[in-house]
């Protein structure tokens, strides 16, 4: 069984009775060599009850609208309960089930022919056995047991919202504003409103330490940033003026940041320790951060010793305290620091990682270096300036980043048909594959541009205008067609790609007719191109009008052909 909490079948049973409107989870399935997996699709599932029984399971839960899910199944064959789990995810539970006969493939899920209504077959993840890959997910989950182990022992206690969960205060002021911010990329601003508040639980950016995002009542919150001693709150909606609020965290934004920006004091310190090498600024990323350390190069060695010694502080649970310190108390410059901001106000806040180190920020920060589970660093790159920038994760990102890892590489088992081990070689093959593929079809497409052409010239009634379009080719293609025919006698009119989607073109003839017909044809095609000495040519957004550009080139040629005659 998992290190979930375990609950007995009479439990469940008392427990759903009381849920007179209960209904089963939709559940997905698939067979492997050792194990059963089953994915219960509930949407931010809570208050999961499983019990895995050696012939059955039972599963009741809720979902995010408090709906009633219980589903009670008997196994097709008989499993290894000791060795089965379960993981709650935030759109589904997964319960992997260990078979107590290895090898042996299971028809169905369930005992009875019968199959119920809310079981399906997962087909995106049914393989052959053959190329079935188990030791990788039995590593995973090692590695998510011990992590979840380190942060679920009794050193320090779990870090909760405390009084973050009820903050009252009051409107000070609420004036127009506007936020210019990033979408998918693109810069967009939106208006609102600055808000000020008598008091605040969010945390303003700065520090290399994004800011928090909430609610001041049931206004999301969109950025905190810092005027002097104050915070200004940008949201959508206006507030009033000395109205009473409720000011909400989202705490799993503040809990990440707080995990990384105390991962990062942690690092800095005992690569400044162990090597000396100082930090000189650090980001805190939506995926990953990056300390900027002050030395050429990290050697792979320095960064094995370097991450063995962060994650052994972590697992001896040491303290974090917050020390506040008047300016001119002598404390202070025994403390590390990259100095204060010039609109500083107020005492000079220290984090203490007791017999670590003593920092000077502004930042969120656990209470113990437990709370971070662990910290893994991933590598490092050339920063500027002969600078390395050290890239790491922390807490619950080191989770979601083994688990999307786990994900890949089983996807890379089905699509490769090898073993984690062998990826490397596999797509090393497959590149030498394509390029050869490549090369060959190249050649190919040149020998039939040339037998295109001499078909052309030995045409007796080939006009003065040629056309064609073909779905593979190039740039090289083309040139070889319209170096082939006599363009000062010829306009030649050649696209390669999807018919109504983007593509190539180029037209070639007589320079004059090329400059005078080369900026109507871009306008046909929606591109973007340049000629010059009789070639004009560039990337069309869309081949759709191509017929019309081919219809219009012709009438040109037709209508100058008879005023030459």
């Amino acid at each position: 069984m998992s290190n979930m909490c375990f609950v007995t079948s009479h439990y469940i049973y008392l427990y759903t009775s009381l849920c007179l409107n209960s209904q089963p989870a939709v559940a997905k399935w698939f067979d492997r060599k050792k194990y059963v997996t089953i994915n219960f699709m509930v949407h931010k599932p809570k208050e999961v009850q499983v019990d895995i029984q050696d012939n059955k399971m039972i599963l009741c839960c809720k979902n995010d609208t408090d709906d009633v899910f219980y589903n009670e199944l008997y196994f097709y064959d008989r499993i290894q309960k000791n060795d089965s789990r379960e993981k709650v995810y935030d759109r589904s539970i997964n319960l992997l089930i260990r078979k107590w006969k290895p090898d042996f493939s299971w028809p169905r899920l369930q005992k009875d022919e019968a199959k119920p209504s809310w079981i399906a077959v997962d087909f995106d993840n049914w393989r052959d056995w053959e190329h079935e890959e188990e030791d990788g997910k039995e590593e995973y989950d090692r590695y998510v047991d011990m992590i979840k182990d380190m942060a679920s022992s009794n050193k320090g206690q779990r870090p909760d919202m405390g009084d973050l969960s009820d903050f009252v205060t009051s409107v000070v002021s609420c004036s127009p504003a506007e936020l210019k911010h990033e979408v998918n990329g693109k810069k967009e601003t939106l208006k609102g409103f600055n808000v000020k508040l008598q008091d605040t639980i969010l945390f303003p950016e700065g520090g290399g330490q994004p800011d928090d995002h909430g609610l001041i009542g049931d206004v999301p919150v969109l950025r905190v940033t810092r005027q002097g001693a104050e915070a200004v709150h940008f949201v959508g909606s206006p507030l009033e003026v000395g109205q009473e609020v409720q000011l909400k965290v989202d705490w799993e934004r503040r809990f990440d940041h707080m995990q990384q920006h105390s991962g990062q004091h942690l690092v800095t310190a005992l690569a400044d320790a162990m090597f000396g090498y100082k930090t000189t600024s650090w980001e805190l990323g939506r995926q990953r951060s990056t300390i900027e350390l002050d030395t050429p190069c990290v050697k792979p060695v320095q960064l094995q010793a370097l991450e063995e010694a962060v994650n052994e502080k972590i697992r001896v649970h040491v303290p974090v305290n917050v020390q506040l310190l008047s300016i001119d108390d002598p404390a202070v410059e025994k403390v590390r620091s990259r100095g204060l901001p010039e609109d500083h106000a107020g005492p000079i806040r220290i984090i203490d990682i007791e017999g670590v180190d003593a920092n000077m920020c502004c930042g969120t920060h656990v209470s113990n270096l437990s709370h971070l589970q662990a910290i893994k660093l991933l590598g490092t790159e050339k920063g500027k300036k002969n600078k390395t920038n050290l890239i790491f994760l922390a807490g619950n990102r080191v989770l979601k980043y083994a688990e999307k890892s786990y994900s890949t590489e089983r996807s890379l088992v089905s699509l490769l048909k090898t073993g984690p081990d062998e990826h490397v070689e596999a797509v090393d093959k497959l590149q030498k594959s394509v390029k050869l593929l490549q090369k060959t079809n190249l050649s190919l497409l040149r020998d039939m541009a040339v037998l295109i052409t001499q078909n052309f010239k030995n045409d007796p009634q080939r006009g003065n205008f040629f056309s064609l379009h073909k779905k593979e080719g190039d740039n090289e293609f083309m040139n070889i067609i319209a170096n082939e025919i006599d363009t000062e006698k010829t306009l030649v009119f050649l696209t390669v790609g999807e018919e109504k989607g983007p593509g190539l073109f180029l037209l070639a003839g007589p320079s004059e007719r090329v400059a005078e017909l080369g900026p109507r044809v871009l306008e046909m095609l929606q591109g973007k191109g340049a000629g010059k000495n009789g070639r004009f040519q560039g990337k069309a957004s869309s081949l759709a009008r191509r017929g019309e550009v081919e219809t219009f080139l012709q009438q040109y040629c037709k209508h100058h052909t008879s005023e030459e005659e």
